[in-house]
């Protein structure tokens, strides 16, 4: 099968962008990943060769027949070598800075690439064509005897480097005899040797991300896709606040022509939760501690403890939607939108999974800090709003825009708000709040089983006033409200997987929604599947569904949102950090223990 959204992640977990299966460098927003994109050309179906193309980065061999790319183990550095009709043959290597420099984490709004002549005598053409203003307009440029100033609108870019400045300017054809340096990064001039600088970062990243992998408590199986899951779920995080984004990118549709075009580069608190579950289970504790960090301001910034659905990466609470009309969008699929209008919906399971985020830093020793008495009040007032919410209309995790029911997901999480401050309040010692709180959950729990459950069908409905279906009904068996062998679960199972099961692929539900009917299943919802598989007994359909998710991966080994059941194209936002999540968890549940190994 052709791989789609062929596209390789590089970052540094405050700038990322996105490589293309030619090399090109294709998307990349400043001065983090929600910002303007220097490189937007993903978003725009005007080819390179096109007049007036920009928003690129190419460093293209003259008369190129084959084109291969690879990651450096155990890191997010792409190699990606060119050869030509002749034999003649450089390799690229792409990356963005990341490691300890003075004490304190190095990570640049910057972008390294380093060429390397391999065979012959190669020919490059280097085209560095980026945008400003959403790809309206080229940045003015101003030159100097060893760099090129680009100033677009929110900083000013520097390209320094060790080939010719006016032969990159002319886009003129020259021969690599040597290696060749690239630093497009801030509007600092470049101190000591551009190429032993570049190469020592090269080295020290390189160092950075595979000493954080090795601390990864990895299954036996499926090592690789695991640990290329868990590097791209941190580069989803911006460490300097620690928010984790949804996905890197905006506006690449759920399939095609569909207008259902999102911007994924906020922090949505459910998303983040499942990212630091799965990462929880692989050791990766920085992860939940600067992501936990993120969230208590924004609970202390939360007024009357009203929780968005999402947030922006510095914490911003207005993320107004606009469409960016100079990009006609990815395969000229438009509307390319910026900002995101959910953070204006009510989705009240954002209060369980803040209440879940949180829970763990009770009882694990490990943490640098653990939580305590204080945290657990400031809790408390998520938990009210829980109680008060939890048969209430809502948006859902879906985030229909039109619709408004009482989610049977929904009020689960809002019972496991309840039910973890009662297991924080007894880790505590303070035994009458985790009475009060145990008793709400359990009130909370008798409001859903008999609101949700229809007996004429002998299953749970996804939402209290209707007999409908929904993949997250398979969630209730990972928040521990139902039992793998609860016979109203496996009544809900079965309806649900005969509802929306297309072949491999599970869609979130089959009903019309404020687009119509979707087309594509979600990523995740197949991996919640697989789990739920697992867990009844039917173990071999579990492990054949995974093997086979596992081969609609990128050649980058990671997954968009979306896939089409009957092309397998993907579709969706990429790389989705809930796609990731589930390969996560689902390999580390299905895997062999390691003693199986010895």
């Amino acid at each position: 099968m052709t791989a789609t959204l062929d596209l390789w992640p590089i970052g540094n977990c405050q700038v990322s962008a996105l490589i293309d299966r030619a090399g090109r460098m294709v998307w990349a927003c400043v001065p983090r990943v929600d910002g303007d994109p220097v490189f937007c050309s993903l978003l725009d179906d005007n080819p390179p060769s096109a007049e007036g193309a920009r928003g690129f980065w190419e460093i293209d061999l003259e008369d190129c027949v084959e084109t291969s790319q690879a990651y450096l183990r155990n890191t997010p550095i792409l190699v990606t070598r060119h050869r030509d009709a002749a034999g003649n043959a450089i390799e690229v290597v792409d990356f963005c800075p990341r490691h300890f420099r003075h004490g304190r984490m190095y990570r640049p709004v910057a972008f390294a690439r380093i060429v390397r002549p391999v065979e012959g005598s190669p020919r490059i053409r280097v085209r560095l064509r980026p945008a400003k203003a959403w790809g309206a307009g080229d940045p003015e440029r101003t030159r100097g005897s060893n760099h090129v100033r680009y100033v677009l609108d929110d900083m000013t870019l520097r390209l320094s480097t060790s080939a010719p400045i006016g032969w990159i300017e002319s886009e003129r054809l020259f021969r690599v005899e040597r290696p060749l340096h690239f630093f497009l990064g801030p509007d600092e001039s470049f101190v000591g040797d551009i190429g032993d600088t570049l190469d020592t970062m090269l080295e020290h990243s390189a160092h950075e991300w595979r000493r954080w992998v090795r601390a990864l408590a990895t299954p036996v199986e499926w090592q690789e896709a695991v640990i290329r899951s868990a590097i791209t779920l941190k580069l989803c995080q911006h460490e300097e606040t620690g928010a984790i984004v949804a996905a890197l990118t905006t506006s690449i549709p759920e399939h095609a022509g569909s207008q259902r075009n999102w911007d994924y580069r906020y922090c949505w608190i459910r998303d983040a939760y499942y990212t630091v579950q799965a990462l929880n289970r692989l050791g990766a504790l920085d992860v939940l501690e600067s992501y936990l960090e993120y969230l208590r301001n924004i609970v202390d910034n939360a007024k009357g403890g009203h929780i968005q659905p999402l947030y922006g990466v510095g914490g911003e609470a207005t993320l107004v939607e606009e469409f960016a009309l100079a990009l006609n969008g990815y395969r000229g699929m438009g509307p390319v939108r910026v900002g995101n209008q959910a953070y204006e919906q009510i989705q009240h399971d954002a209060y369980g999974q803040i209440v879940l985020s949180n829970a763990q830093a009770f009882f694990d020793q490990r943490l640098y800090r653990m939580a305590g008495e204080e945290d657990f009040r400031a809790l408390e007032k998520v938990g009210e709003r829980a109680w008060a919410v939890h048969d209430k209309p809502d948006a859902g995790l879906w985030e229909l825009r039109t619709k408004s029911h009482v989610h049977t997901y929904s009020a689960a999480m809002c019972w496991a708000a309840c039910d973890r401050l009662a297991n924080a309040g007894e880790a505590l010692g303070l035994a009458e709040r985790a009475a009060f709180w145990r008793d709400r959950a359990e009130r909370i729990r008798d409001r859903i089983e008999s609101a949700a459950w229809r007996e004429e069908t002998r299953r749970i409905s996804a939402t209290f006033g209707g007999d409908d279906l929904d993949a997250s009904l398979i969630q209730l068996l990972d928040l521990r409200f139902v039992k793998p062998g609860d016979e109203r679960f496996q009544g809900t199972l079965r309806a649900v997987e005969d509802g929306l099961r297309r072949g491999s692929h599970m869609l979130r539900y089959a009903t019309e929604d404020d687009f119509g009917l979707p087309h594509t299943a979600f990523n995740v919802c197949t991996f919640w599947l697989i789990e739920a598989l697992w867990l009844t007994g039917r173990a071999d359909d579990a492990r054949e569904l995974f093997e086979e998710m596992l081969s609609r991966r990128t050649p980058a080994g990671l997954l968009s949102e979306d896939i089409d059941p009957a092309t397998g194209e993907l579709w969706g936002n990429y790389p989705q950090t809930y796609s990731l999540v589930g390969l996560i968890n689902c390999a580390s549940l299905l895997s062999k223990p390691w003693s199986a190994v010895r």
